[in-house]
């Protein structure tokens, strides 16, 4: 379309003889702008989620009274076991504590034979108590 058509003047000597044609907003103006933030209701609501955790969490630590109990129950059996065997071992344990004590008095006497007054197997410390060596060998150096 021509101006001539639009602006019904035959025509113009310059812009600035334009009439000014601005736009506006439509007759009965623009519809209204959502910015409001609308989350939808879907999903499980917060009390049916807490239920759930809670249930999940409950389930769960019911499993772990369960194991605690097996484990429980299976530590002792072990621990009724080691108390029967307790004494076979500890008397075999003598027998060999006794046997190398005897070794070692036998050694103690062989060295010390040529030294007067000296008495085989006698405590040098004099506390009157007799404790079970602490390692598996008397004396170490000796073998």
């Amino acid at each position: 379309m021509t101006e001539a058509v639009i602006r019904k003047k035959a025509g113009m000597a310059s812009v600035k003889d334009m009439p000014v044609l601005q736009d506006g907003p439509p007759p009965g103006g623009f519809a209204p702008v959502r910015f409001a933030r609308r989350i939808p209701n879907k999903g499980p609501s917060a009390m049916a989620i807490f239920l759930a955790t809670f249930g999940a969490f409950s389930w769960g630590m019911y499993q772990v009274g369960k194991g605690n109990k097996i484990r429980r129950a299976l530590k002792e059996e072990k621990y009724a076991a080691r108390r029967a065997i307790l004494p076979m071992l500890q008397a075999e344990e003598d027998e060999r504590i006794h046997k190398e004590w005897k070794k070692y008095l036998e050694e103690e006497a062989r060295i010390m034979k040529d030294v007067p007054g000296w008495k085989v197997g006698e405590n040098v410390y004099h506390s009157g108590r007799w404790m079970p060596p602490a390692t598996g060998e008397l004396r170490p150096d000796i073998w």
